[in-house]
C-alpha cells in the first residue's frame, strides 16, 4: 500500500503524551486511523531548555507523500525556530531539506505545520498549510488560524505568477494545500524566489497577548463547540490527555478517515473542577440509568 490509500478498517491505538513545565500542562493523542500509513508527527516542549526556559513550543505536523518530511520537521524545526524569527526558522528548515530529499528520493514529499511558540508575555500562532490551531478564553473562541488553501486569492495570484493554475482547488489540480515545507515538485521554478514558489514555505505568523489539529479533522469537527467540550471536561475533572482520546474517537464515529493528532494545552486560570458540573453528570447518568432500565 501506498502513502494516502485506505485500511479495511481503522486502526484506533493512540500515541499517548502528556507533560507539564514552566507554562502549560498539556495532553496529546495521535491516531492511524482508516489511512495505510501513519504521517503525522509532533513536537511538544513544556519548557525549553537554557536562557528561554520560560518559553515553550507544540507543533503538529500532518505529512503527505509519506512521513519523512513530518519526522524531519518534528526533530529539527525547533532548533530553526529558537535562534531566530519564527517565519525565518520555516524557511532555514525547508532549504536544509531541498539537498536531503534530491540525493534520498523523497522530493515527492511534505508536510503543513501549525504551531504555537509561547512566551511569558505573547502566544506565536505559526500556520502553513490547512491544519488548525484554536485559542478559548472564558469557554469562548477568541482566535483560529486560517487554512492556506490555493482557491485564497493571495495563494492564487501567486501561483499564477509562477506559472501554474489553480484546478479543482488544488495547486496544478493536485497538490491541496498551497503552503507546505518540502514537496519540491512545486518549488522549481527557478525565476522565482523562494516563498514565491508554486508551493510556498513561509508561514503566517500571528502574535497575541496571552490549542492545534489537522485538516480532515476539521471536517467532523465545529471549532466553537471543541471548545465549550474542553471546558465542560475541565470542570468535570477531565485531563488534557483524556480530552484528546474522547476527541479522536469521536472523530472516527463522525467518518474522518484522515490520521489524526490533537494537542490540548491548559494555562494557568484555565476551568478547574466544579462540583455543581459533577452533581449535573451525576443526575444526567442517573436519569439516563432510569431510563435504559424501564425499557
Amino acid at each position: 500500500m501506498g502513502p494516502g490509500s485506505f485500511l479495511e478498517a481503522p486502526r484506533m491505538e493512540k500515541l499517548l503524551e502528556r507533560g507539564a513545565g514552566s507554562g502549560p500542562c498539556y495532553g496529546l493523542d495521535a491516531m492511524q486511523g482508516w489511512r495505510a500509513h501513519m504521517e503525522d508527527a509532533h513536537t511538544a516542549q513544556p519548557q525549553l531548555p537554557g536562557a528561554v526556559a520560560t518559553w515553550a513550543f507544540f507543533a503538529l505536523y500532518d505529512g503527505h507523500a509519506g512521513n519523512t518530511v513530518a519526522q524531519f520537521c518534528a526533530r529539527h524545526l525547533l532548533g530553526e525556530v529558537v535562534v531566530g524569527d519564527s517565519a525565518g526558522g520555516f524557511l532555514r528548515i525547508d532549504s536544509r531539506m531541498q539537498a536531503l530529499a534530491h540525493a534520498e528520493g523523497w522530493e515527492h514529499a511534505g508536510s503543513t505545520a501549525v504551531a504555537v511558540l509561547i512566551s511569558p508575555g505573547h502566544l506565536y500562532f505559526i500556520n502553513l498549510g490547512d491544519s488548525r490551531a484554536l485559542l478559548c478564553q472564558a469557554s469562548r473562541l477568541t482566535f483560529y488560524t486560517e487554512d492556506l488553501e490555493p482557491s485564497r486569492p493571495r495563494e492564487r495570484e501567486r501561483i499564477e505568477n509562477a506559472g501554474g493554475t489553480v484546478l479543482l482547488q488544488r495547486v496544478n489540480g493536485s497538490l491541496a494545500v498551497s503552503r507546505a515545507l518540502a514537496d519540491f515538485d512545486y518549488k522549481a521554478v527557478a525565476w522565482r524566489g523562494q516563498t514565491e514558489q508554486l508551493v510556498s514555505p513561509e508561514p503566517e505568523v500571528y502574535e497575541l497577548a496571552r490549542c492545534p489539529g489537522e485538516d480532515e479533522f476539521w471536517d467532523a469537527f465545529d471549532t466553537e463547540g471543541l471548545c465549550t467540550f474542553v471546558r465542560s471536561r475541565l470542570l468535570l475533572g477531565g485531563d488534557p490527555q483524556a480530552m484528546c482520546e474522547e476527541v479522536l474517537d469521536a472523530g472516527i464515529y463522525k467518518g474522518s478517515r484522515d490520521n489524526m493528532t490533537c494537542m490540548v494545552m491548559c494555562f494557568r486560570g484555565a476551568p478547574g473542577t466544579s462540583q455543581a458540573a459533577l452533581q449535573k453528570e451525576r443526575e444526567l447518568d442517573a436519569h439516563l440509568e432510569s431510563r435504559v432500565a424501564g425499557g
